[in-house]
């Protein structure tokens, strides 16, 4: 594993915060000094973050976002809840208020996510569906949705979290009622909707090789043979530090680009138990930074992700209790050392 120089990082922050960048001043305050966005496209890669509509209320959080990252995701409004709350019947007004966003910032949007177990509507998991029924609704919906956003995102999380972590694959709605064949329709349904966009699967713990990365491998690799639009794999890098680092995450990105596939980090976020120490936080910013070098060093992996910025948004306290402080910037807008870790692996200062 890569190491970055971060003994100076906790330092670097403190001197920062009584030098007094405190709540809403960019950790960039300095219009000279580059950002993420700009480090990570000198690799060729991009560097983003998730958002949320009821956040882009929050000015300071709002500006921070649009200045530092070239990139966003929609982290629930482009979901099946969200935009097909009826059958039949389209709200996409949450996904195009962050599209017009990232237009006005010049960032570009991943789309997220097409095929998923959870956040449906409750019509469609209200009910018991024939198989000719559930195919014809879910191709409705993906195609109905790639068409309204063709030319306005780069990339689409077609199907996501389609296994189990020992490889088998999950018993959502879609598998029990069309079987595994349902991926490969999807990925065409969508291609066939926009032909130009980059197709994903996406999932957790498939940063290192494993039971659940080797099911994405094998899938990758029959859906390619067969001639199945698949471009990239998305590996969503929710991390905690008690579970260990995942040592493997170049060599997977590897081989997945040995089979002609994109990868991106597409959600990452490193959580640890509370209360954060400097030595759990010093963890993370290494954590931050072997990440990031990761990608850099596999030409394929085509950018960074972080899922939200801040801790002030992170989902993580409510789903992880007793965890949290996960992302490079705390609830107040301030940067954490793992900022610092990032901008280092990135070649910045």
């Amino acid at each position: 594993m890569r190491t970055t120089r971060l003994r100076l990082a906790g330092a670097v922050a403190a001197l920062l915060v009584a030098a007094g960048i405190t709540a809403g001043t960019p950790a960039h305050a300095d219009h000279q000094q580059p950002t993420l966005a700009d480090l990570a496209q000198r690799h060729g890669r991009y560097f983003g973050s998730a958002t949320d509509n009821p956040e882009l209320v929050d000015g300071p959080y709002k500006a921070l976002l649009g200045s530092e990252f070239d990139q966003i995701t929609p982290g629930n409004g482009m979901k099946w809840y969200a935009t097909e709350p009826e059958q039949g019947v389209f709200d996409f007004s949450q996904g195009d208020e962050i599209v017009n966003l990232a237009r006005a910032n010049r960032q570009k949007v991943r789309g997220h996510t097409l095929v998923w177990h959870s956040q449906l509507p409750g019509w469609l998991t209200s009910r018991e569906w024939t198989a000719p029924e559930l195919r014809a609704v879910l191709k409705k919906h993906i195609q109905a949705e790639v068409r309204h956003y063709r030319g306005k995102v780069f990339a689409w999380d077609v199907v996501n979290e389609a296994f189990n972590e020992d490889g088998t694959y999950r018993e959502s709605v879609f598998y029990k009622t069309l079987g595994p064949g349902y991926i490969a329709d999807a990925l065409r349904w969508a291609h066939q909707a926009d032909p130009r966009v980059k197709l994903y699967l996406n999932d957790y713990n498939i940063e290192a090789t494993g039971p659940k990365s080797d099911a994405y491998y094998r899938l990758a690799k029959e859906l390619k043979a067969a001639g199945v639009p698949l471009h990239g794999i998305g590996l969503q890098a929710h991390l905690a530090l008690q579970y260990g680092y995942p040592a493997t995450l170049e060599d997977n990105l590897r081989r997945f680009s040995r089979l002609g596939l994109d990868t991106a980090l597409t959600e990452v976020d490193i959580r640890m138990q509370l209360p954060a120490t400097e030595e759990k936080l010093t963890q993370q910013a290494q954590w931050y930074a072997d990440l990031t070098e990761a990608c850099l060093a596999v030409r394929r992996c085509v950018g960074i992700t972080l899922w939200d910025y801040t801790d002030k948004y992170s989902w993580i306290p409510a789903f992880f209790p007793g965890e949290g402080a996960a992302l490079p910037w705390d609830e107040e807008l301030r940067p954490k050392p793992a900022y610092f870790a990032l901008r280092e692996a990135l070649g910045g200062k």
